[in-house]
C-alpha cells in the first residue's frame, strides 16, 4: 500500500484570512461607534417542545428568541458616552416625571459589521428593536488609572445576517 505524504501548502488555503475580534464596527444612531470597547454577534436559542407518546419522549423545536449582547464602551469626557446612554434611557423611561415612553421611541435599528484588513465590510448584520435593558454606569476607583467604562445589555427583537 502506497503511502503519500502532503506537502503544507496542499493543506492550507493559500488565500485564507480569518475574520478578526478586533475588526468590526456597531452603528447605534446616537452611539459614536468609536467609544465601543466590546460587543457581540447576535445569539439565539430554540426552545424545546416535549411531546410525550407511551413511554418515551420526542423534542421539536419550540419558539427562536434572540439573547441580549452585552456591550461594553469608553466613556470619555467628550462627547460623554454616559449622557448619550443615558438620552437613549429617557426615551424608555424619563426619570423626573415617572413616565414611559412608547417602544416606537425608544427602540432603535443598528447594524453590526464585521471587517476586512482593509476596511471592507465582509459580514453584516441588521439588528432590529433594539434598547438598552440594563445599563451599569460603572465603578470608580481612587488607587486605578483605568478609563471609567460603560457596560449595558442590548436587548433586541430580531437579527438578520445579509452576508
Amino acid at each position: 500500500m502506497a503511502t503519500e505524504t502532503l506537502q503544507i501548502r496542499d493543506l492550507l488555503a493559500n488565500n485564507y484570512e480569518p475574520k478578526r475580534k478586533f475588526r468590526w464596527v456597531i452603528q447605534i444612531d446616537g452611539i459614536d461607534a468609536f467609544v465601543l470597547k466590546t460587543g457581540a454577534r447576535p445569539q439565539i436559542t430554540a426552545e424545546e417542545t416535549v411531546i410525550d407518546y407511551i413511554n418515551t419522549k420526542r423534542y421539536v423545536s419550540g419558539k427562536l428568541a434572540w439573547n441580549p449582547i452585552q456591550v461594553t464602551m469608553h466613556d470619555p469626557i467628550a462627547p460623554s458616552a454616559a449622557l448619550k446612554i443615558m438620552e437613549w434611557l429617557r426615551l424608555n423611561y424619563e426619570p423626573l416625571t415617572g413616565r414611559m415612553g412608547y417602544a416606537s421611541f425608544y427602540k432603535k435599528d443598528f447594524t453590526l459589521k464585521l471587517l476586512d484588513p482593509q476596511g471592507t465590510v465582509v459580514e453584516l448584520w441588521d439588528i432590529t428593536g433594539g434598547w438598552p435593558q440594563d445599563v451599569n454606569f460603572g465603578d470608580l476607583d481612587y488607587a486605578s488609572s483605568d478609563n471609567v467604562e460603560i457596560q449595558f445589555t442590548l436587548r433586541f427583537d430580531n437579527a438578520t445576517l445579509q452576508f
